[in-house]
């Protein structure tokens, strides 16, 4: 396992000042006093646990939180939307050796986990331990329940071993009680209830000079599939608005070569951060290739293409643009958040494209048209339901620690 994670520094796919963790070797202090241990899987997950985090810590000042995660992506922006007194290291492999190395360090009072990545060593692990064990936020799409079904008594024997379990929608609720869980809460999903997402308060001012009074629209978290249909539909708006600036957001940063292949292609000026340029009057697109700075370009846009809904991703997180006020177009392909689509939608904060030979000339309509109407009381209304909703969901994590 040592080469497994030697490999994936020499791929860029793991930190090698952190590569240790992954060997169960700590890179911080354990701080005194209870530890609370929360998992989950990337950047959007672990974001999502924020309201939770703040809310439990809010409840109870003398606890600490460790996250865990598995990609490499989310330690560099979680660090910078850190609630207090929260820790970050990543999850060691599923290995013993590695796992008791880290139990018998952080020694945690309670393990909870979130969303789909469930490591059923580690999970056994921690309960041999008498560490009491919740499962929350989960979600399961059909893909997701067809996969457990066919391992469906490892997967009852795994779900038995966690003292609460709690599902974001009663179709995920269904799918673990098919799967042999016993009694499964539905749960509101934590994404909506997060702070925003934080901003260098410079980098804003700067942008914000830049861009002026222009037309801006970003395809944030962006595939290929999105920014093919996202060029297209800039294409459309720049006959009717020359001065639009369109931002594009990659999901993997380094792709920036590539999205800017395709804007040379279309014949479309651009600008690339990752290459120090700044955005200029000139710029048609602006390609934003860096990691943590979505907070920035949502502050900027008047409306957002949340990318992953054009292809086989099945959508990213709209609440992240949501929170700071910017109405949200997606594709046609949001199963990973279909209940949240459904709920923005039904507020006039979402819309969606379908994906035909008419996606960029309809996107391009709902670009023109964005500014029209004022959403931001809806958003405020929703944001603060949804905290209200994790009071409940804290207080029962905190009750854990007196099993």
């Amino acid at each position: 396992m040592r080469r497994v994670v030697a490999r994936r520094v020499a791929l860029g796919k793991d930190d090698p000042a952190r590569a240790q963790e992954k060997l169960g070797q700590p890179s911080l202090a354990r701080p005194a006093g209870p530890l609370v241990w929360v998992h989950a899987v990337g950047l959007g997950e672990v974001l999502a646990l924020r309201p939770l985090l703040a809310k439990m810590g809010e409840m109870r000042p003398d606890v600490h939180f460790l996250v865990t995660s598995t990609a490499r992506s989310s330690a560099q922006v979680f660090a910078q939307n850190l609630p207090p007194r929260v820790m970050h290291q990543f999850l060691p492999l599923d290995g013993p050796t590695f796992v008791a190395q880290f139990l018998d360090y952080w020694q945690p009072d309670v393990s909870i986990w979130s969303e789909q990545d469930l490591w059923p060593g580690i999970i056994c692990d921690v309960a041999r331990r008498d560490i009491p064990l919740a499962y929350i936020n989960a979600r399961l799409t059909e893909d997701g329940f067809a996969k457990r079904r066919r391992f469906r008594s490892g997967f009852a024997h795994l779900m038995r071993l966690f003292t609460y379990v709690a599902a974001q929608d009663a179709r995920t609720v269904d799918f673990l009680q098919q799967l042999g869980a016993g009694d499964v809460h539905e749960m509101p999903s934590l994404k909506p209830a997060a702070e925003p997402l934080s901003v260098d308060a410079q980098a804003l001012a700067t942008v914000e000079e830049a861009v002026g009074a222009r037309r801006v629209w970003v395809a944030a978290s962006s595939h290929s599939p999105d920014e093919a249909v996202a060029l297209a539909a800039q294409a459309r708006v720049l006959e009717a608005d020359p001065d639009a600036l369109l931002i594009v957001v990659p999901r993997a940063p380094e792709r920036g070569a590539e999205v800017c292949a395709a804007l040379e292609a279309a014949g479309l000026q651009y600008g690339q951060r990752n290459s120090g340029q700044a955005v200029e009057e000139t710029h048609h697109v602006y390609v934003a290739d860096t990691l943590g700075e979505l907070g920035l370009w949502y502050r900027v846009a008047q409306l957002a293409l949340v990318g992953g809904s054009f292809g086989d991703t099945q959508g990213h997180n709209p609440w992240e643009a949501i929170t700071l006020g910017c109405p949200v177009i997606s594709g046609p392909m949001t199963d990973n958040f279909a209940t949240d689509y459904v709920q923005l939608q039904d507020a006039g904060l979402a819309r969606r494209v379908e994906k035909d030979v008419m996606a960029g000339e309809n996107l391009a309509t709902q670009v023109l048209r964005a500014g029209q109407e004022d959403t931001s009381q809806r958003a405020v209304a929703l944001v603060a339901e949804a905290r209200a909703a994790i009071s409940p969901l804290a207080v029962q994590m905190l009750t854990l620690l007196s099993k």
